[in-house]
């Protein structure tokens, strides 16, 4: 739930007027999941839902963030980074044992096959 929280976290940094359907979208959940994170995150105080009462659309809000917000996103950013970083190391290391159980000596400088139609 993390990534889909700091995905949620910069698209509204970037589009705070971004309706709930266009965030959905852009991240590409559903409706209900998109509203679902969205109203975790107001719990949290890591958004702030601002609606424009004096607009002729009643539905009409911004999602800002606060500043818990701007903080959460900064230590989950540093956190999917290092998963993101471990990850490689892992494949990275399984690629080594494969070329080895292989009989290969170092990485290859071919280039990936092509596909056929």
């Amino acid at each position: 739930m993390d990534e889909i929280h700091l995905r949620l976290l910069k698209a509204i940094q970037v589009n705070p007027q971004a309706t709930q359907r266009e965030l959905s979208e852009e991240l590409g959940v559903s409706l209900g999941k998109a509203h679902y994170c969205l109203r975790a995150l107001v719990d949290k105080g890591w958004v702030k839902a601002h609606n424009f009462r004096a607009n002729p659309n009643k539905l009409g809000y911004a999602y800002l963030l606060t500043p818990a917000g701007i903080d959460a996103k900064a230590r989950l950013t540093v956190r999917f980074r290092r998963h993101q970083l471990n990850e490689y190391d892992v494949l990275r290391a399984e690629n080594e044992e494969l070329r080895r159980d292989a009989g290969e000596s170092k990485p290859s400088s071919r280039a990936a096959p092509e596909e056929y139609p």
